[in-house]
């Protein structure tokens, strides 16, 4: 008869794990949390710079370091437990020697992923009762090392919904008429508009602040209050939001009307919009900002940064200034002020009054940490490639007086190691559900053109 399996587990972590979230030592409860020598050299290698990724490196060196203290050699090898934040003790964390040498099952050591592969099958014969599971964003190395008899899993904590389909749009869409479903309905108005209270039972059960109803006959409702058996809907007529402009531009249909009440709305400090390759995400938050920059004066300045491979790195020492390095990222912006300019007489003239008067900087994401930006809208773009971890870094930025706009098309992610359920962006907004004063909106369709949306459905 076989041996009865330990309860405690062996989870091995690779160096892509601990970049992603330095704090993943912490998310194994009861387990035993070992990491590779070879992963610790890989982790200072990437420790220099100034980076995202040195600084998510140095994170996760100083949280072993705090861990293990001074521990002896056996017992790091052994496992040293993890003291938890309340003061208690809950599984334990060692380091693995990459010393064993299995030449029937063994990979060429002359790659870093098969030296770690290799200790595991030797660590998996040393601890025949306990479970060896290697932790990796890395889909070939899981496949490697499954081949290896060593079973392999993603990172998963921080992957909040199983299916990206299952993600919040911001909105419950009403196949016929709202007003049908319901029987009860206390309507009131004041200053400030129509106001619905409905029971709960009649609405969807996943309902938050700054969600949105919308039906086929017209009606918008915006959940502006949730109490102990009903919801309060403020009437927001489809007319109204179709006319809604920012900076000239008009919404072209519900969901985008939806985003920019949102966006506009001075109550709501963080908005997220996601959705395929040209439905209006840019020029959305772009017109927006700069009516509430230049026009209303809500806030002092914009703040556009976005996550792309060559703004993790270091912007380099020739002569220019940050913003003349950044200049080549701009694109996205400066093609959405020639289309919001498109009808002026000298369009080029204008994009570059525009330019002169908005006060825009476009930061590197290397340069917002520690920083503090008050009274000002930061504009995240390509939100689906950073990290659940990047993505808390960049948003606490946010001073008194700041709004923070979240774009991202969770089709479109160049990240190797996340895919559309672990990307920040997906992260963000089910964290940010239950958040009074934030919004969402899945924008539907692509208005850019014809081609764009056959491309992005049939490619």
């Amino acid at each position: 008869m076989a041996a009865r399996k330990s309860d405690t587990k062996l989870y091995v972590l690779d160096t892509n794990v601990l970049i992603h979230d330095p704090a993943a030592i912490l998310n194994f409860e009861e387990h035993q949390v070992v990491i590779p020598m070879t992963v610790l050299e890989e982790l200072d290698k990437l420790k220099m710079g100034k980076a995202a990724i040195a600084t998510d490196c140095r994170e996760a060196i100083r949280k072993i370091d705090r861990i293990i203290g001074d521990a002896s050699p056996t017992e790091i090898a052994k496992g040293v437990p993890i003291i938890r934040p309340d003061g208690g003790c809950q599984g334990h964390l060692s380091i693995l020697l990459d010393g064993f040498d299995h030449p029937n099952r063994s990979l060429p050591p002359d790659l870093n992923d098969n030296k770690i592969i290799n200790s595991l099958v030797g660590l998996q014969e040393k601890y025949p009762r306990r479970d060896v599971i290697l932790i990796t964003k890395d889909i070939n190395m899981r496949l490697k090392a499954r081949g290896c008899g060593i079973g392999a899993q993603d990172y998963q904590n921080d992957q909040l919904v199983s299916d990206v389909s299952l993600l919040e749009t911001g909105y419950h869409a009403f196949a016929d008429s709202f007003w049908e479903t319901q029987a009860e309905v206390e309507t009131f108005h004041d200053q400030s508009g129509t106001y619905h209270r409905v029971p709960l039972a009649n609405l969807p059960e996943d309902l938050f602040i700054n969600r949105f109803i919308v039906d086929e006959k017209g009606f918008v409702g915006k959940v502006v209050a949730l109490e102990e058996h009903s919801a309060v809907l403020q009437d927001l007529p489809s007319d109204q939001l179709m006319r809604q402009s920012a900076w000239g531009l008009t919404p072209r249909d519900i969901p985008q009307a939806l985003a920019l009440h949102l966006l506009l709305d001075p109550d709501v400090h963080l908005v997220t919009l996601s959705g395929q390759a040209g439905s209006g995400k840019t020029i959305l938050a772009l017109a927006a900002a700069i009516e509430m920059t230049v026009a209303t004066k809500q806030f002092r300045r914009i703040i556009a940064t976005r996550s792309t491979r060559g703004l993790d790195e270091d912007i380099g020492f020739l002569p220019g200034t940050e913003a003349e390095k950044m200049e080549p990222w701009l694109g996205a912006i400066t093609d959405n002020l020639e289309a919001l300019h498109n009808e002026d007489e000298h369009a080029g003239s204008s994009v570059d009054y525009i330019l002169q008067k908005v006060p825009l900087q476009f930061k590197s994401l290397n340069y917002i940490r520690g920083r503090s930006f008050q009274h000002s809208l930061i504009l995240i773009d390509e939100c689906q490639n950073l990290t659940p971890h990047q993505m808390k870094t960049i948003i606490t930025r946010a001073g008194s007086g700041s709004k923070v706009v979240c774009l991202g098309n969770l089709a479109q992610i160049d990240t190797p190691y996340l895919n559309p359920i672990s990307s920040g962006l997906t992260y963000l907004i089910e964290r940010f559900k239950q958040f009074s004063y934030g919004g969402t909106i899945h924008l539907e369709g692509s208005p850019r053109s014809v081609l764009a949306e056959y491309a992005e459905t049939h490619l």
